[in-house]
C-alpha cells in the first residue's frame, strides 16, 4: 500500500513494481525499476528515504530514518530479505545480507557487502569494495572482479522482476 502522509506523497520512477502487502508511507522517493517486495516497509513519516533506480528492497525489509534526517539507498543495491536500513547511506551496488542492520548514520561504500546477520553500528563506515561480517560489523576481505561480474547477473534478475510481477502474477 502506498500512503501519503502529511501531505508527503511517495514518489515513484518509472517500472518499479511494489508488492501490495509492501507498506511505502509519505516522503519516499523510489527511482526507476526499483523491486520491492512483500512485507517491506519504508517509512518517510518524518525522515526522508531515496532508493536508487534498479535496486531491489527484498522481503520484509525496514527503511526508515530519524526525525529530518535521511536514509539514501544507492544505484543497483540489493537490500536481503529482513534487513533493517535506519538514517543509513548504502553506496551504489552495495550488498545488504539477509537479516542484517544498518544502523544510524553508517555508510555502506560502493560495491561492499554486508554479511546475513550483520550488524553495522552507528556512525561505522564500510568502505567500498569490502567484506564486513558479525555483530558488531567488521572488515574481513574485499570484493573481487569475479564477485562483481556474479552480482551484476543476480541483480539484473531482480531488475527482470519489475516487469516479470507486473505481467504474470495473479
Amino acid at each position: 500500500m502506498i500512503y501519503e502522509f502529511e501531505g508527503k506523497i511517495p514518489e515513484i520512477g518509472n517500472n518499479s513494481y511494489i508488492f501490495g502487502n509492501a507498506t511505502v508511507i509519505g516522503d519516499v522517493h523510489i527511482g526507476a525499476n526499483v523491486w520491492i517486495g512483500p512485507g517491506a516497509v519504508l517509512r518517510g513519516d518524518y525522515g526522508t528515504i531515496y532508493v536508487g533506480s534498479y535496486s531491489a528492497i527484498e522481503d520484509n525489509c525496514v527503511i526508515h530514518a530519524r526525525p529530518g534526517e535521511k536514509t539514501v539507498i544507492g544505484e543497483h543495491v540489493t537490500v536481503g530479505h529482513l534487513s533493517v536500513i535506519h538514517t543509513g547511506k548504502i553506496g551504489d551496488y552495495a550488498i545488504i545480507g539477509m537479516n542484517a542492520t544498518v544502523s544510524d548514520f553508517a555508510e555502506i561504500g560502493k560495491w561492499a557487502a554486508v554479511g546475513e546477520g550483520a550488524v553495522v553500528k552507528n556512525k561505522s563506515i564500510i568502505p567500498e569494495k569490502s567484506i564486513a561480517v558479525g555483530v558488531p560489523a567488521r572488515v574481513v576481505g574485499n570484493i573481487s572482479e569475479d564477485y562483481m561480474e556474479l552480482w551484476k547477473k543476480y541483480k539484473e534478475n531482480y531488475n527482470s522482476f519489475c516487469t516479470r510481477y507486473a505481467k504474470n502474477l495473479k
